[in-house]
């Protein structure tokens, strides 16, 4: 028996859910396309997903006590992983909540972000363009043909035919298009265009279609979505689309989600068609973008970490979750597009990305392919910062790769104040005498994001308001000579001391923006950890930080930090100088892009993968030592 489903309204957007008696709200304001920020993946232990129910709203749970004030409980405020709706139910999702509103970087280095408030040390200052795509050897091609119809005195086969005109002896066709064949030939006076992938003839289509061939290339990140169409034929790019990965509702870390997928094949099949789908619709975005059927779209290239690849393929992440972490496959995956739930040409295909080992993924490999990394003379190193930071080393002919878990406060997860970089959050932050900072959106800010904390905890570095060992000074221990406005900001906040950002009056949901001791801990876990994978890789190759002629910064966040603020933390080694270090943009992006519109590429890609020695820091003696020695903040 069919049982009665609860209406819920959603608003700004307009959209709606009807869902069972005791859904979550986070599901059904997926069930309305709208992914909202659950950072702990639903536990109930952040405080992130806040949203105000209007009608509807049901008694508080302790979870939602805990974080919300009497007054919030009261005008409806609710945490979304905690509210079961009971009845028809109408809720506002505040901006800082509304995860569709992030900046994502959808370009690679070649394409500026815009300036904002500040200039000083901005990332494009160091910009390099990525290499020119390997045109000439794409993995689709088209070639228009007009066949001398059979006679009594030739009655030579269609497809023999047809190969001699297309010069591609042994031609292999599958048996659903071979039954078409004979029929469409003879209805279009046997002109056309054949599509052909390797020796396969994937379709005969009518007239000339040679111009109309696409593919599309995915940076599948733990946190965000990128797509691009391409022109197989020109390699242009036709339309872009970015989003938030919807999968973020199960835990915004790669564990949470590994987690979830073991609970059994329903779970691994939900992560898998979250993924897809997510695909899928950005799929039909760039179409109408660039006003051209899913049908002419053969090739969908895919780049991400190895745990996202192994859930956009459906595949158990299971082994990723225990020691060693062990990836299912190593070399790069082909297969149709529609096992994926794809809806492109229907032979078309699906390309994934080859992996390095552990969680050193496709994303890493990307990276290395068009960055040109492996092409480099000098020790060269590319550096991926994320939730999980992905580091390359190229020395004396050499790749290693490593990868470490920094966990999730560059992205504002397990920081009091933090937030992803969309609406609202503080994306930069100067002290000029004064604390002044950039708001994204232009708004009243509601938190801080990662390259906004790195920010801020290297001016209370340089001010001496924060030690080397990551202890924030109390009022009465502050140098003579802080600036009066930042002095004023040491207070007490819940008996602890604290760095006030923004006071309630300047703030867009009257809430007082504090950096407290605990997320200036976390600060330095995140940093710390990135610093010690690149300290023990230098020293797997015997090399020290001011040996490397350059240092590559890829992924999206990483290009929203400043270089000299990110060296005063200890994010990026101090010994390097500003101008060794490069701003990639998004790699993945990029080398799932080459991948997409070439073969070679894909070669290459394979080659490197294999060639590339994948360190485990996990097992290195040194790792502790190292990491804890990278936790101290730099001298100044």
């Amino acid at each position: 028996m069919r049982e009665p489903e609860v209406l819920v309204c959603f608003r700004p957007s307009g959209r709606e859910a009807y869902v069972l008696a005791g859904t979550r709200l986070v599901e059904a304001a997926a069930g309305a396309g709208l992914v909202a920020e659950v950072p702990c993946g639903g536990e109930g232990i952040c405080g992130k997903c806040r949203m105000i129910v209007t009608m509807g709203a049901q008694p508080p749970t302790d979870a939602e006590r805990h974080w919300l004030s009497e007054a919030e409980l009261a005008a409806g405020w609710r945490l979304a992983c905690q509210m079961a709706v009971c009845e028809t139910t109408e809720v506002e999702i505040p901006p800082a909540t509304r995860a569709a509103e992030h900046q994502i970087l959808i370009r690679g280095a070649d394409e500026k972000k815009g300036s904002g408030v500040f200039s000083a040390d901005a990332p494009e200052a160091a910009q390099q363009r990525l290499p020119t795509p390997l045109l000439g050897d794409p993995p689709v091609r088209k070639c228009y043909f007009e066949l001398r119809p059979p006679t009594r005195g030739d009655d030579q086969p269609d497809m023999l035919r047809l190969e001699r005109a297309l010069k591609a002896e042994g031609l292999e066709i599958d048996l659903p298009l071979l039954r078409e064949l004979p029929a469409r030939l003879r209805q279009h006076d046997f002109r056309g265009t054949a599509v052909l992938s390797n020796h396969r003839l994937l379709d005969v289509e009518p007239g000339h279609t040679e111009a109309d061939a696409f593919a599309v290339a995915f940076d599948i990140g733990t946190t965000t979505l990128v797509a691009v169409l391409l022109d197989l034929a020109t390699g242009s790019e036709w339309a872009v689309d970015a989003r938030l990965n919807p999968q973020t509702r199960f835990g915004d870390d790669v564990l949470s989600r590994i987690l979830h997928a073991r609970q059994g094949a329903d779970q691994l099949g939900q992560l898998q068609e979250t993924i897809a789908q997510a695909a899928d619709e950005m799929i039909g975005q760039l179409c109408h973008q660039a006003g051209i059927p899913r049908q002419r779209i053969y090739e969908a290239a895919f780049a991400g970490n190895t745990t996202m690849q192994q859930l956009l393929c459906g595949v158990d992440t299971s082994p990723l979750g225990e020691v060693p972490f062990a990836a299912a496959a190593g070399r790069a995956l082909s297969f149709p597009a529609a096992e994926l739930g794809l809806h492109i040409h229907p032979r078309g295909s699906g390309y994934v990305m080859p992996v390095i080992g552990g969680f050193v993924g496709g994303d890493t490999v990307a990276g290395v392919l068009a960055t040109g990394l492996a092409d480099f003379r000098e020790p060269s190193l590319l550096v991926d910062i994320g939730t999980n930071g992905e580091i390359v080393l190229q020395a004396g002919g050499r790749l290693w790769a490593a990868s470490t878990a920094a966990g999730p406060a560059f992205e504002g997860a397990r920081i009091s104040c933090g937030m992803r970089g969309s609406t609202g959050a503080i994306e930069k932050v100067v002290v000029d005498g004064r604390l002044r900072v950039n708001v994204i959106g232009n708004t009243a800010p509601v938190g801080l994001c990662g390259s906004g904390l790195i920010d801020v905890a290297a001016e209370l570095l340089r001010h001496r308001l924060l030690t080397p060992q990551g202890r924030l000074q109390t009022p009465d221990q502050l140098p003579g000579d802080v600036p009066a406005d930042l002095a004023r900001r040491i207070i007490l906040h819940e008996g602890r001391v604290a760095f006030l950002l923004a006071a309630e009056a300047e703030t867009g949901d009257g809430r007082p923006l504090v950096l407290t001791q605990r997320d200036l801990r976390e600060l330095q876990l995140a940093a710390g950890a990135i610093r010690a994978g690149i300290v023990l890789l230098l020293r797997h190759a015997g090399l020290e930080p001011a040996d490397l002629e350059r240092v590559l910064i890829g992924g999206g966040f990483g290009n929203f930090i400043r270089r000299n603020n990110a060296q005063r933390i200890g994010l990026l080694p101090a010994a390097i100088e500003h101008r060794r270090i490069r701003y990639m943009g998004n790699t993945s992006l990029a080398g799932a892009r080459l991948t997409a519109l070439s073969r070679r590429a894909r070669q290459l890609a394979e080659a490197l993968a294999r060639r590339t020695e994948h360190v485990d820091l996990s097992t290195d003696a040194a790792f502790q030592d190292t990491f804890a020695e990278a936790m101290t903040f730099p001298e100044g």
